[in-house]
Formats: C-alpha cells, sequence, structure tokens
C-alpha cells in the first residue's frame, strides 16, 4: 500500500436509487469513521416516497458524512467524494461535489435508459461534463455478482450487495478497517448466515479492488479526533431522545410512559424507546395522534412522567388537546420533530418552521415552555431538562427538534448517570389534604389519595379549589397566573461565541447551530468581526438576551423558515433584526452563512 495522503477533514456522500442501501451503507461509515476516533457529523437524505420509480430524480436516496481530526459541527458544504450508484444520483448531487473533487461511479448502470429518467441527454461519462472531477468509473454491479457468485444467491439478491461492495472501497479510500461492518453484518444476518457471508464477500472484494487500482490515488488519512476523556457512541436525535426516557425511568422513581402515533421523521424514538423492555418505560403506539396526546395526559393524571411525540401534521393535531393540558395543569412533555410544511409538506426534509405553533398554536392564551435541540446529542439533555422544567411547573413544555438533528448523527460522550440532575417525581406529589399552591404551581395529586380528589377537565377551574369555575375574576387571575408560571422558569444564558462586542451577531436556534458555528469560527481565524449567539429557551426566551442583542452594531437571524425568531424578537423589543432564511427542504450551507455577512460587512 502506499504511503496514506493526510488530511485534515472530508465530506464523502453515498447516493444511489431508494433501494439501493444508501442509508445503511452511510450509517455504516459513519460508525466506523467514529469508533476510529474522528469527530463525525452526518446528513441523510431520502426520498418521501415509499418506493419512488427505480432510477428517476425522485427515488434518490443520499447519505453524507462528514469526519475529521478536529471538531466539526456540521455535516459540511462541498463534497469531495460521491458515490454515485446511478445516473440518476449523480444528476441530483453532481453540484454539491467541489471542483477536483472525486467521483465513484457504477458505470453498469450508465445504460441510455438510464439517461432518459435522470435527464440526461447524452452520456456524462462520455461528453466531456464531467471534466472537471477526478472520475473512478467501474462496473460494481458485475464486480459484485463476481464477487457473490458462490453463495447461489438469486440475480435480484446478488445485485442488492452491491452497495458493501461501494463500501468497501469508500473504507479503503479513507484508510478504515472492515471489522466493525463485519461485526454489524453477523449482528444482523447471523454469523452464518449465506447472508451475511455474501455481504462480507462484497464488501472484501470492494475493499480489495479499491486497493490493486489505488482508487483515487487513496488512501486518504484523517487523524482521530482529541477528545475528552470517557466512553463515546455514535448517536441520532431520536436516539438520544429515547435514551433520556430511558434514564427518566431509572432515575426518577416513577414511570415514564411515552405515547406516539407514527410519523416521519419522529417514528424511530418510539421504535428505539420500544426496545429498552424497562420496567418503568412504558412506550404505546397510539391509533392517531389526538390518542396518543390524551393517553400521556392521563398518564400524567395517573402521576406518570409523560411523553409524546410527533412532527408538524401531528403536532397540529394535539393542539386542543396540549391546550386541555395547561388547563388543567399537568406536566407532559410534547416533542415536536419538524419537517418542511405546510400541511404534509415534504416529509423528510428539514424545516423549523413549527416555532410560531409551539408558541401560540392554541386556542385562547396557553402558554407553554418551548426548548430546542441544537444537535443530535443535545437531545439526550434537552428533554432532561424539559422533564424537569413540567413537573416543576406543573406545565406542558413543548421540545423543537428536526430532521435533519433527529436522523443525523455525531459522537456522544456517555454521561455519569450519578451526576445527571434528573426529578425527583414522588417528592412532588402532594400528600397533604389542603389543595394549595406553592407560589404559582399547584400540588401533584395522585388519583386516589384520600381527601385530594379533583376534577380533571378543560373548564376553567378555581385558583384553590380546583372546582369549575365561571368566575370573571378568577378567569382572570388564572390567565396572568399560567404566563407567570412560564415566566418564572429559569432559562439558559444565550450562548455566545466570539466577541461581545462584534460588528456583527448571528444569532440561531436549533439545527443551524453547527453550521453558523463553522462558519463563524471560520470568520473570526479571517479577522472578520463576527460573533455566534445562540437560544436553547424560546419561550422564555434567555433573560440576558435584550442585553446581548445590543451590545452589537447588526443582528443577523438564521432560520430555516421565513423568519419567525426574528419576528418574535423585534415585536417584544423593537430591536432590529436581520433576517437570512431557507425554506428548500434543505439546511443552511457554510457558506450561505460567510456570502450573507460578507453582503454585510463590506
Amino acid at each position: 500500500m502506499k504511503k496514506n495522503q493526510e488530511c485534515s477533514r472530508l465530506v464523502i456522500r453515498f447516493a444511489g436509487d431508494s433501494g439501493d442501501g444508501i442509508q445503511i451503507i452511510g450509517q455504516q461509515f459513519a460508525s466506523v469513521a467514529a469508533n476510529f476516533g474522528n469527530d463525525v457529523k452526518t446528513y441523510p437524505d431520502y426520498p418521501a416516497e415509499i418506493r419512488a420509480p427505480s432510477g428517476t430524480l425522485a427515488g434518490v436516496s443520499g447519505f453524507q458524512i462528514h469526519f475529521a481530526g478536529e471538531a466539526i459541527y456540521s455535516p459540511g458544504d462541498e463534497v469531495d467524494v460521491l458515490v454515485a450508484m446511478n445516473p440518476a444520483a449523480l444528476k441530483v448531487h453532481l453540484t454539491d461535489v467541489r471542483p477536483g473533487g472525486t467521483l465513484i461511479i457504477n458505470s453498469d448502470t450508465f445504460r441510455d435508459k438510464e439517461f432518459k429518467k435522470a435527464d440526461f441527454t447524452d452520456n456524462p461519462l462520455e461528453d466531456g461534463s464531467l471534466d472537471k472531477y477526478n472520475v473512478e468509473s467501474h462496473a460494481l454491479t458485475t464486480q459484485t455478482l463476481a464477487a457473490v457468485e458462490s453463495f447461489g444467491l438469486g440475480q435480484k439478491q446478488a445485485k442488492q450487495c452491491k452497495n458493501f461492495y461501494a463500501l468497501g472501497i469508500a473504507l479503503w479510500m479513507f484508510d478504515k478497517t472492515l471489522v466493525g461492518v463485519e461485526q454489524w453484518l453477523a449482528d444482523k444476518f447471523g454469523d452464518d448466515s449465506i447472508l451475511c457471508n455474501a455481504n462480507r464477500a462484497a464488501l472484501q472484494a470492494g475493499f480489495n479492488f479499491a486497493e490493486t487500482v489505488e482508487c483515487a490515488a487513496g488512501p486518504y488519512f484523517v487523524a482521530s479526533t482529541k477528545q475528552a476523556p470517557g466512553s463515546y457512541r455514535h448517536i441520532t436525535g431520536n436516539e438520544a431522545f429515547a435514551l433520556a426516557c430511558a434514564t427518566l425511568s431509572e432515575k426518577s422513581a416513577a414511570k415514564v410512559f411515552v405515547a406516539a402515533y407514527p410519523i416521519t421523521p419522529a417514528s424511530t424514538l418510539l421504535h428505539t424507546a420500544s426496545q429498552y423492555r424497562l420496567p418503568n418505560l412504558i412506550t404505546w403506539q397510539a391509533e392517531d395522534e389526538m390518542a396518543a396526546i390524551g393517553a400521556a395526559i392521563g398518564a400524567a393524571f395517573g402521576g406518570q412522567l409523560a411523553i409524546t411525540v410527533t412532527s408538524g401534521p401531528g403536532f397540529s393535531l394535539k393542539s386542543e388537546l396540549l391546550g386541555f393540558a395547561v388547563m388543567a395543569e399537568l406536566p407532559l412533555v410534547v416533542i415536536n420533530v419538524q419537517r418542511a410544511g405546510p400541511s404534509t409538506g415534504m416529509p423528510t426534509k428539514v424545516e423549523q418552521s413549527d416555532l410560531n405553533m409551539a408558541l401560540n398554536g392554541r386556542h385562547g392564551d396557553a402558554p407553554v415552555p418551548v426548548l430546542a435541540a441544537k444537535s443530535p446529542s443535545d437531545c439526550f439533555a434537552v428533554l432532561l431538562a424539559a422533564s424537569r422544567i413540567a413537573v416543576k411547573h406543573m406545565t406542558p413544555v413543548v421540545v423543537l427538534s428536526d430532521a435533519s438533528i433527529a436522523l443525523g448523527a455525531e459522537p456522544w460522550l456517555i454521561p455519569d448517570l450519578d451526576s445527571l440532575d434528573v426529578i425527583d417525581v414522588p417528592s412532588h406529589y402532594a400528600k397533604k389534604k389542603e389543595l394549595k399552591r406553592t407560589n404559582l404551581t399547584p400540588p401533584w395529586f395522585v388519583p386516589g389519595t384520600e381527601g385530594c380528589e379533583i376534577r380533571l377537565g378543560g373548564l376553567e377551574k378555581d385558583r384553590d379549589t380546583g372546582s369549575v369555575s365561571y368566575d370573571p375574576s378568577n378567569h382572570a387571575e388564572m390567565s396572568t397566573l399560567r404566563r407567570a408560571k412560564v415566566n418564572e422558569v429559569v432559562t439558559a444564558p444565550i450562548d455566545v461565541f466570539g466577541a461581545k462586542q462584534a460588528k456583527l451577531a448571528i444569532l440561531t436556534w436549533g439545527s443551524p447551530f453547527g453550521v453558523v458555528r463553522e462558519a463563524v469560527t471560520e470568520m473570526i481565524n479571517d479577522g472578520v468581526s463576527v460573533s455566534h449567539l445562540h437560544c436553547q429557551h424560546l419561550n422564555p426566551l434567555p433573560a440576558d438576551i435584550k442585553q446581548t442583542l445590543d451590545s452589537y452594531e447588526q443582528v443577523l437571524v438564521a432560520e430555516l423558515n421565513e423568519g419567525q425568531l426574528a419576528h418574535l424578537i423585534q415585536a417584544q423589543w423593537l430591536t432590529p433584526c436581520l433576517r437570512l432564511n431557507k425554506v428548500s427542504g434543505k439546511p443552511f450551507l457554510k457558506r450561505n452563512i460567510i456570502d450573507k455577512v460578507r453582503e454585510l460587512i463590506a
């Protein structure tokens, strides 16, 4: 093997038909890189259709991995290596490949019929349109069939092994081993099964082929990252949420009830949580969205930590019962994994346009605390924080994630469970017969507690007795009290990165955190007077946000919507906000941020 070429960071994207197993090999490559010690950020991008016509642009599935020997925060901008399994994959993703980047192309699929499906007029391998790239065109399907011929698979099953053949090529190119993938195959199919051994053979054959031809002048070496001591694992946002549910069930001395109706991209949270089989973790797949939140409210009324999970359309359907939970003053966490809307929109594409709905999407004045996760691993801490708020203040809490956080992945430092600040739920149960509030918060009575019978319902309640009340002054007082409870929440301070009095501050919430942090880091290193501000709490907003924003000459709010946080800040404080918005179903790129800053700071 020739001497490795060292790189500080690289971006690889696998792309092919939705039946090509692209998501599987993307996840496996990311896992191998993370286990090696690279910092890794991923971005899965797959079609909403269950099975779009084979070879069409609508059916292209992609998976991007940014891995580095230094701290990174985003899945990366320009692609260094694109593995394209068919012409449609090349067509959809070619514009993201940097000039001089490498294309690994499955030449077996580049036929006239496939060109027409992908809207190519000529063969791009022959018309000179790829001259600015390093093209590695190989008959991946034919070579895969030869590699697995001895296993007696049918033609269809044998061809399905080509994704692992391509993965073998990529692992050699970036100086990775096959061990982790081989173990995954054994766990998936059984160590001695034909499918396990056939895919192993395809993986090894791809690796050997890349070494023989020294594919793309590799291999390339990306050093491991200097990480804080401890144990790490590769984790998606939905997995982090599920682990937080499990942690709450083990540490809070109360049962945790998680209810959901399947909806993209939130479904894997319930799937993951249900696999833990923990005695105090109850998972329930409801027949619809209303049933899911209704059951969660019932669980909260019964003294359990209640969580319900959905995405945008489901959050809309839950709105009436979320208002019911506000009226009933019950602890409940609602996780909304946002996706592009409105209506069913683009189910697998990213957007963060549900902020207004989270803040105000209920009839009447029904305020709730709102928090947002900034990355996959952050979902764990945010759900624990939301649960503490829900119980301490006896209120529903909304947690916002989105498609890129839910399905994207990164290394996560596994925390010391003994050090976690988890709610002691039994201490919040009312044990006396009197129904009295502690400051603004009512007691949490568990049904059956003698002398503590209360009425559960959506009608207005008397402040002191909990009975139904139509008294105008009581309603006014309760409306003020419910708002005051939310305003009483102690918020995390705004995260300030860079100079506290720069010419420009970029304000973010949610998933744009990573790409903006990378862009601002690069610009600061280039001498640009710019800072990055980030909010975890969106209702109430951080106590120091007004003072912080006023210390900058200009404030640019970057959101994957049409300006919802910017509008909120301007409405609340008349603070001028410039806006950078994107609603294409794709995340910000670093160049989007840098180009906007250059426009504003001449």
